[in-house]
């Protein structure tokens, strides 16, 4: 790998106003503009190469991100792209653990967006170096390298950087065989789109069945401002996807644990596979209690874009947890 050093970092704040027609809606976001910081990493190299990354944002507070990019970009640029990548870990704790910067973050809010901006240009960057697509890149990489680049800080009492390594070992066997499987069927996904809170009831009706036409299987619909409304939309929504097609309810960090527990269970009629994001991220304990109240409904319980480890609670069971603004999404059970 050449040095490529990056000479430069260029970011920009970058707004669709998608609160026009209500595109992103939900309990808590009533009026999204979907928009990013745009990240654009420059280097010496001959070809002019570049990476590119972004975090997305909800409209304005954009701005603030993008000052957090600017000024977190010192420890970016000067360096090349081998230094960063031979200790990518190292990397990731300047930019998350800077000793002054680290009082308004790292671990949520906009030094996590600003933060989560310019790794992804690096990987992007690394991806471009090695003439892969990012997933690619990832796929082939040795299960050792892969696992150094991870900050197992905060999470050993969950998972260990060793048993990490050991499940991505273990699972190179077969690992041709689904990569040929991903790349001829494509990886299972669902769809927001049909369902965003502030919808008419035509909207709805219309998105979904283009969506079913499309071949969607998997629909996700925005719940949590009113309980009569949340039980006529998701009538709604069952009768037109029928009763073999997923459905999911998302409320956005809108309820307490008890309102949780209570507003699902008068939803549990419509067999939704799981709830995402029911109270407030931060609650392990909250997240575990309404887990164990909606299993025998059968309905799971998804931690949306916040990174939280319940698995190892005793009364974690039927957890779901998803990745943040950043690489990758991950899910697990237990």
């Amino acid at each position: 790998m050449q040095e490529n050093k990056i000479i430069k970092l260029t970011v920009r704040d970058v707004r669709f106003p998608t609160s026009l027609e209500q595109h992103g809606s939900d309990a808590m976001h009533t009026d999204p503009d979907y928009s990013v910081a745009y990240v654009v990493l420059e280097t010496d190299s001959d070809a002019a190469l570049k990476g590119y990354g972004l975090t997305f944002t909800v409209g304005r507070g954009t701005e603030i991100v993008v000052c957090a990019v600017k000024a977190l970009s010192t420890l970016v640029v000067g360096k090349t792209l081998k230094e960063i990548v031979s200790d990518f870990r190292g990397f990731y704790r300047l930019l998350s653990s800077d000793g002054q910067m680290r009082w308004v973050g790292p671990e949520k809010g906009v030094i996590q967006l600003a933060t989560a901006a310019i790794l992804n240009a690096v990987w992007d960057l690394w991806a471009r170096v090695e003439g892969k697509p990012l997933w690619k890149l990832l796929v082939d990489m040795d299960p050792a390298k892969l696992i150094s680049c991870i900050d197992f800080r905060y999470i050993t009492d969950a998972l260990t950087e060793q048993e990490a390594l050991d499940i991505l070992v273990k699972a190179k066997k077969g690992q041709k065989n689904r990569e040929e499987q991903m790349l001829k069927e494509g990886y299972p996904a669902y769809t927001t789109s049909c369902a965003w809170l502030g919808y008419t009831d035509q909207q709805l009706t219309q998105l979904c069945s283009e969506a079913l036409a499309q071949g969607w299987t998997k629909f996700k619909v925005k719940v949590g401002a009113d309980l009569q409304d949340d039980i006529r939309r998701c009538s709604l929504i069952r009768k037109l996807i029928g009763p073999n097609n997923t459905l999911m309810i998302d409320a956005n960090q809108r309820w307490d644990v008890n309102e949780a527990i209570t507003w699902v269970t008068k939803l549990a009629e419509f067999h939704p596979l799981w709830i995402e994001e029911p109270t407030c991220p931060d609650d392990v304990l909250g997240h575990a209690s309404i887990s164990k109240a909606l299993a025998p409904l059968g309905i799971g319980v998804a931690t949306g874009e916040q990174v939280r480890l319940y698995i190892k609670h005793a009364n974690a069971q039927h957890c779901i947890i998803r990745g943040p603004n950043a690489l990758c999404l991950t899910i697990c059970t237990g």
